[in-house]
């Protein structure tokens, strides 16, 4: 059948299996929109208030569901907009497809109005980027923009098609979306191998990144530990891959890690590394990173084995096929004596806070009473970020959001809205600080547009506060431009926008607050006012070793 081409990447859409698009028209996507509009009882767009929310949006739909998230934006500055959304999804591995529109042929690289060279922009941000500027690649290079988004290591494609290829017409021919096997590139003596060092292990060390998630890995990680009874940690990005409710788990590694985990980690003679990275933020200095350990790497991306951290074994494969082939080779081990040793680092140095007034740590728990660890948590980036990480229990994957990598403030509430329209039977909670939510705030218009239910709760402190946290450490006490105690009130903004709005300045206004906003079952924000110096703990200072880790009590001793 002959179409034109935006009527190819409609078609090609529904062949990816894709119900939602977040978006932004204007005039050089205009026809794909016309095209949307004929085809709205099969792909629902979603409005959103800044094309930044749109790839957000998409984000978080894909984190949420599995799926590659998809968003559009017009030419120049629309496309331009998506740049963050598609570096944050870069660094997080997560499958996305952007579409773009550019001008016609005729006027490519004349410094036409709105046009940029989108495809050079985010060449370092995206897995593969295309330009299309004919009709009759179009098909071909959607289908394969989708292939390179999900499969290996996922990550964002870019597609920018200029307008008269939207315009142009062509045969279409529809094909069956095919799934490729797991990538695996190792041998049975690899396995072996790895199965020795496991077996020669006194004190074994599982670290879990976002690749477990990635890869659906949770039940064989879980019966991976138990076959060599080692304890568990994980990173920001690993979060719900593990049961947060186990006594194997001690909780994240790294600058705002337990002290279980990060002393435990430092002491173990064998740490497994099950797709995780070595970011900086885990390994602290790598130079001392688990020096009294033999390290073991499973990861599907050659490139991450060796580049942080060396390591003495490594399997280069999709974590559920590595420990589906490693699991049926290794023999039941006992670790009384180490488990033993961990249980008591977790008891000597618990997680803990200032009870005495209202803060984030408090509030984190009350959400994870209240929703029995069922939601799925969207964050900006910070001390709220961190609090979230530590206070709230994740038990499944999938049900924490967060952009690690980048640490994109802004990303929280789009994630969060793209999250509830991918998971609707789902209770969707961005928790933001007061910073981060006025970097995306407007897409409270688009969560009551749409009556998107999701809670957006504002940790307000009136300070950048982690920014803070470390002026006050490092700096001095120089608070130079981290000082938010202005007049802005976010509970009047939220009404604006069409939501409903709870204003928490105390303990035992939090579980009404939460309780009210999940029977309205419609847009609310909750805003929560803390004190300005509330820190978060454990830390470790940059570059030092994660066995420096300390917390409020050594800074009193000191």
């Amino acid at each position: 059948m002959v179409l034109n081409g935006s009527e190819i990447v409609v078609e090609c859409l529904k062949e990816q299996g894709v119900d939602t698009v977040f978006g932004y028209p204007g005039g050089a996507i205009l026809n794909i929109y016309d095209a949307l509009y004929q085809h709205s009882g099969e792909i629902r767009h979603i409005l959103t208030s800044h094309e930044q929310g749109a790839a957000h949006a998409a984000d978080g739909y894909a984190r949420a569901t599995g799926k590659v998230g998809v968003c559009m934006a017009t030419s120049g500055p629309g496309a331009t907009n998506l740049v963050t959304g598609i570096a944050t999804a870069y660094m997080d591995s997560v499958p996305m497809v952007a579409i773009t529109a550019n001008v016609t042929l005729p006027l490519l690289g004349k410094d036409s109005f709105q046009e940029v060279d989108i495809a050079g922009v985010t060449m370092p941000i995206t897995k593969h980027g295309y330009i299309v500027k004919n009709v009759e690649k179009l098909a071909d290079t959607l289908r394969m923009a989708f292939h390179i988004a999900r499969s290996g290591r996922p990550g964002p494609v870019l597609v920018d098609i200029t307008k008269d290829v939207t315009a142009a017409t062509c045969e279409f021919t529809p094909a069956a979306l095919s799934e490729e096997p797991p990538v695996a590139k190792y041998t049975e003596e690899d396995l072996l191998q790895i199965a020795e060092y496991i077996r020669n292990a006194e004190r074994p060390y599982i670290y879990l990144g976002g690749g477990a998630i990635i890869s659906g890995a949770e039940r064989e990680v879980a019966e991976f530990a138990e076959l060599i009874d080692a304890p568990v940690c994980d990173t920001l990005m690993g979060k719900g891959a593990f049961n947060g409710r186990s006594d194997r788990y001690t909780g994240m590694i790294g600058m705002h890690g337990t002290k279980a985990s990060n002393l435990g980690v430092s002491q173990c003679d064998l740490l497994i590394a099950l797709g995780a990275r070595f970011t900086d933020r885990v390994t602290g200095n790598p130079k001392r990173f688990a020096e009294n350990a033999k390290v073991i790497q499973f990861d599907i991306d050659t490139a991450e084995i060796n580049k942080n951290i060396r390591v003495d074994a490594a399997l280069v494969g999709d974590l559920k096929k590595i420990l589906s082939d490693l699991n049926p080779k290794l023999e039941k081990q006992d670790h009384s004596a180490w488990m033993q040793k961990i249980r008591e680092l977790r008891e000597k140095y618990p997680l803990k806070y200032d009870t005495a007034g209202l803060s984030c740590p408090y509030i984190i728990e009350e959400i994870d009473r209240i929703t029995k660890g069922d939601a799925i948590i969207t964050t900006d980036v910070g001390q709220h970020q961190m609090w979230a990480a530590q206070y709230y229990r994740y038990t499944k994957p999938r049900t924490f959001l967060s952009s690690g990598g980048l640490g994109t403030m802004g990303y929280g509430l789009g994630a969060c809205i793209g999250a509830q329209l991918g998971q609707p039977d789902k209770l969707c909670i961005n928790i933001a600080g007061d910073g981060c939510f006025r970097m995306n705030m407007q897409e409270l218009a688009t969560a009551s547009r749409y009556n998107i239910p999701v809670i957006q709760v504002v940790i307000n402190n009136h300070v950048l506060g982690m920014v803070r946290q470390w002026q006050t450490l490092f700096y001095g006490k120089r608070y130079s431009q981290t000082v938010l105690n202005d007049k802005v009130d976010f509970c009047k903004v939220a009404e604006a926008l069409g939501c409903a709005a709870i204003r928490v300045t105390a303990k035992e206004e939090v579980a009404p607050a939460l309780e009210k906003a999940i029977a309205l079952k419609a847009p609310v924000l909750i805003e929560c006012v803390i004190p300005e110096d509330d820190k978060v703990f454990p830390m470790v200072p940059a570059g030092a070793p994660i066995s420096e880790v300390f917390d409020g009590d050594d800074l009193k001793e000191e």
